[in-house]
């Protein structure tokens, strides 16, 4: 039996479990087809068939998806409504040369492309619901985060930027460099955390530990969680570079483990990835290990809470692939957890939503046009698209709004700044 993080292979290994062959699902297909060409009527984009039948509302400039095996495609759309459509892309059911400017018109519809009856009906036989072992207890965070961040460091590094910044930059006006924008998002959460020269930080997330070298550059001494092994060790290398050693510890600790009292508390695009059962505990944690008087620095993706409620149980395909275990907060999700489980409030926050896409546009053209150097890495062409469609579907969620992230400062609620 193929463990959990082989739906992923590593590099050289080649086995994608259940990809090669479509489901079968004949009528679950045909119905799928049917409820398929009905929805992308009203769509801006052109969808081409073999033989040349077309359908959508697009016009010539219009965004076009090319349906290469249109059986395997609807039977994968048919037997799972929000993996299939994905896992299609990555077999090379259907292709575009446009993904992200296709998938921006797509990105509200894909969940209801397939009607709840029949979306009931498919759960109750074969629609794939979360693995036991996805959900975030200590041992299965480390397991869910091990199967994306230990992918490999060279990988990341080849389409993220030279802070090796994972998360939305925060670009300024009339500007495009992605340096400067990932610059400013950290200096804007650190702001929000109002660390300064003297301070102790504690930081729930190193990333490649970009952010604790900044902090550290301001004067302050930062400790800094991960349960990536990967990450720990590149990060630990930038830092020594960065010749921060003596001011930034790097731990292999999950947040649940962390001890200590702290001036200050930061947390960049983590929280994504506790699961909603672990956000009190999450929560409270950033409360028990910040000093009196001290704030949090949260920057969070988010989601609006109507489709966060109707979503929280969905097993998708960014969990099979991507993230395991995770779902994104509402902003009313954060503010219910603060209220019933911390003395925290919201005292400043803003959004960077349109910036979120700007960063995945980036790293998408990043991505691809250094293809030859991910694939010398070992990573085969289904690894390319599939990277390819998350990192395009990511965007499209973000342009529509379907998606957003907000910084927010944090502080007890009988203090006032």
């Amino acid at each position: 039996m193929l463990r959990a993080d082989r739906l992923v292979p590593r590099p050289h290994d080649g086995v994608w479990p259940g990809l090669a062959t479509p489901p079968s699902a004949k009528l679950k297909g045909r119905i799928a087809e049917g409820l398929f060409r009905r929805a992308v009527r009203s769509l801006p984009v052109s969808v081409v068939f073999p033989g040349g039948d077309r359908i959508g509302a697009g016009g010539s400039d219009a965004p076009v998806m090319r349906i290469v095996r249109p059986e395997a495609f609807f039977q994968r759309l048919g037997a799972s409504s929000k993996i299939g459509f994905g896992e299609a892309y990555m077999a090379g059911d259907w292709t575009t040369t446009s993904l992200p400017e296709l998938l921006t018109p797509f990105a509200a519809r894909l969940s209801t492309l397939i009607p709840p009856a029949l979306q009931r009906l498919a759960r109750s036989h074969v629609e794939a619901r979360q693995p036991k072992e996805e959900v975030n207890t200590v041992e299965g965070s480390r397991e869910n985060i091990h199967r994306h961040y230990d992918l490999s460091n060279d990988l990341f590094s080849i389409f993220l930027d030279e802070t090796m910044s994972y998360s939305a930059g925060w670009f300024a006006p009339g500007s495009d460099d992605l340096v400067e924008a990932q610059h400013r998002k950290i200096d804007g959460i650190l702001d929000m955390a109002g660390v300064t020269a003297g301070q102790h930080i504690l930081e729930i997330g190193t990333g490649w530990g970009g952010l604790s070298i900044r902090a550290a550059q301001r004067g302050a001494r930062v400790t800094t969680l991960t349960i990536s092994a990967e990450q720990a060790t590149l990060a630990e290398q930038r830092i020594a570079a960065a010749g921060m050693s003596d001011r930034v510890q790097v731990l292999l600790r999950d947040y649940r483990e962390a001890r200590g009292s702290y001036d200050a508390v930061v947390s960049v695009e983590m929280v994504e990835a506790v699961g909603e059962e672990y956000w009190p505990t999450y929560f409270a944690a950033l409360d028990r290990l910040l000093k009196p008087g001290g704030r949090v620095g949260l920057q969070s993706i988010t989601m609006p809470h109507d489709r966060m409620v109707v979503s929280r149980n969905d097993y998708t395909w960014i969990h099979k692939y991507v993230f395991p275990g995770g779902l994104i907060p509402s902003v009313e999700a954060i503010e219910q957890n603060l209220a019933e489980h911390t003395g925290l409030r919201i005292v400043e926050r803003r959004t960077l939503g349109p910036d979120y896409a700007r960063t995945l546009h980036h790293w998408r053209e990043r991505f691809l046009a250094r293809w030859e150097d991910v694939a010398g890495l070992g990573f085969d062409e289904t690894f390319r698209r599939m990277w390819e469609f998350y990192l395009g579907y990511c965007e499209a969620g973000f342009r529509v709004g379907y998606l957003d992230v907000h910084q927010f400062s944090l502080c007890a609620r009988e203090t006032s700044f």
